[in-house]
């Protein structure tokens, strides 16, 4: 039987290191380099243009964030190639991003 998660509680919710103060991120899966966050951006969040070596795709799944001056709000999804520079983010008053990077996407 697989683990029940619930994306909208307070449980295993953790800082997320290498992103902003106040951000915080709870582990859906993480395996053979596959993995699924999500990701609890703070009001007044800021990140600077960065890329990654997997592909990765955003489900904006509460609030809104800026990204090249283009603002995507709730039910927003978008996808990055791997080693495609995103970026820079921002969040005004924050957001519930769900956040997952595919290894199976891989730049060559």
């Amino acid at each position: 039987m697989k683990n029940l998660i619930n994306l909208f509680d307070q449980i295993n919710w953790e800082k997320a290191d290498n992103y902003p103060e106040g951000t915080f991120k709870k582990t859906l899966r993480d395996e053979d380099g596959a993995k699924t966050i999500l990701l609890r951006l703070p009001a007044g969040f800021s990140m600077e243009l960065h890329s990654h070596i997997t592909a990765e795709q955003h489900f904006v799944l509460k609030g809104a964030y800026t990204n090249e001056g283009i603002t995507y709000h709730e039910g927003s999804y978008q996808f990055f190639n791997a080693r495609e520079e995103h970026g820079p983010f921002t969040s005004k008053d924050g957001a519930l991003v769900l956040v997952v990077w595919d290894p199976y996407k891989t730049a060559e």
